[in-house]
Parts: structure tokens; C-alpha cells; sequence
């Protein structure tokens, strides 16, 4: 009974934290600024986690975790345009969850090397994916894309995907935080494929779009 409630302050911990550098950005979020969230002493915080990068570090081993899991598809059967929709959905919610990875990811990679060699692995699992998707659309024909098309085109989708939070910050950094950052982010990953479709799967493309964006 004992232990019970320290496990729960330092999911708390973990909680207020994440909240705190998703709204403000980790750079500009403080030990002592967490601890006040919550209400309780820095010395308290301080016996959950001695330091600032041991409460990154526990985030990105949780986000870590969800990400790889959503990667892991597709299924068994070929995809279509509905289901990378639905694929791209699960990917951006959860690097909205964890938003603060993804608007910070350079400074992160320089400040906290042992995220380097993880993040480098979530990119080639992200990289990997996308292809084998595009991969699965030209086989079912859906789309047509010679195997240096599908290259580039699951390149340049990890390329949006990862830093699509970064250029709505910059683009307004007053609103970035509005949560239909979500949907321009897929609908930006999804329009890269649209030359590649066959017609019907434009069309239905076109109108999934339509509907996802309203």
C-alpha cells in the first residue's frame, strides 16, 4: 500500500509534463515549473526523476512505444485509400499527443543524445512503412509508381509527417496549437500520392479529403 502512491505521483509527474511541453515547448518548461503545476515540492519531484532529461527520456519511452505500435501496419490484405487514411490518422494523433517532440525534435536530438539513435529509428520505421503501403497500392493497382517514385515519395512523406508540427509553429505560432493542425498535416502526407492514383482511388482521395478537412 505503500508504494501506490508514489507510483501515482510520478505518473502525475509524467502527465504534468507532457502537458506543460506540449502548450509552452521542454525547452522553455522548468523542474521547478512542473513541481508548482502540481502542487507539490521540487525536492518531491526531485526523488521521482533527479533530473529534467529523466522526465523526457520516460515521455519519449512511452511515445516511443505508441508510435512503433501504429507503424506496425499495414495488415495482411492490400491496402487502399481508405485505409491509409485511417493509418495516417493514428500516426498524427500520436505525434499530437507528444507534440512537443516533434516541434522541438532538432534541438531535442542536440540537447539529449541518447534520443538521437531512437528517433532515428521511428524515422527509417516511418520511411519504411509509407513504402511498403505505396508498395502495396501499385500491386492491387491502385496507383502506379515506378520503385524510384515510391522511394522518393515515402522519403518526402516522412519528410511532412515528422516536421509538419514544426512548420505550422513558425507558420503561426500564436494558433499552431489548435488541433486541426492534425488534419492539414494528413491531408498534406495523403496529397503527395495523388498524381500516382489510379482514378477511382483520386476520386475517392479527393472526397475523403473533402470530408476530412470540414
Amino acid at each position: 500500500m505503500a508504494r501506490k502512491p508514489q507510483r501515482r505521483t510520478k505518473e502525475r509527474i509524467l502527465e504534468t509534463a507532457l502537458a506543460l511541453f506540449n502548450r509552452d515547448g521542454e525547452p522553455s518548461v522548468t523542474p521547478s515549473a512542473i513541481a508548482e503545476e502540481m502542487g507539490i515540492s521540487p525536492g518531491n519531484l526531485h526523488y521521482h526523476f533527479p533530473s529534467k532529461q529523466k522526465i523526457v527520456e520516460a515521455l519519449f519511452a512511452t511515445f516511443r512505444a505508441e508510435i512503433e505500435h501504429t507503424l506496425a501496419a499495414p495488415g495482411t490484405r492490400a491496402p487502399d485509400v481508405e485505409d491509409v487514411w485511417l493509418f495516417l490518422h493514428l500516426v498524427f494523433e500520436a505525434i499530437w499527443k507528444y507534440r512537443f517532440v516533434y516541434r522541438d525534435i532538432t534541438d531535442l536530438v542536440s540537447r539529449y543524445r541518447v534520443l538521437e539513435r531512437q528517433i532515428r529509428l521511428i524515422l527509417a520505421h516511418k520511411q519504411t512503412t509509407a513504402a511498403a503501403i505505396l508498395r502495396g497500392l501499385v500491386a492491387d493497382g491502385r496507383m502506379t509508381a515506378s520503385p524510384r517514385d515510391i522511394e522518393a515519395l515515402a522519403s518526402n512523406m516522412t519528410l511532412i509527417a515528422t516536421y509538419w508540427l514544426s512548420f505550422e509553429f513558425v507558420r503561426d505560432p500564436r494558433h499552431w496549437d489548435d488541433g486541426e493542425a492534425l488534419a492539414r498535416g494528413a491531408y498534406q502526407v495523403m496529397a503527395l500520392s495523388a498524381p500516382y492514383l489510379a482514378p477511382r482511388e483520386r476520386e475517392l482521395l479527393d472526397h475523403l479529403a473533402e470530408r476530412y478537412r470540414s
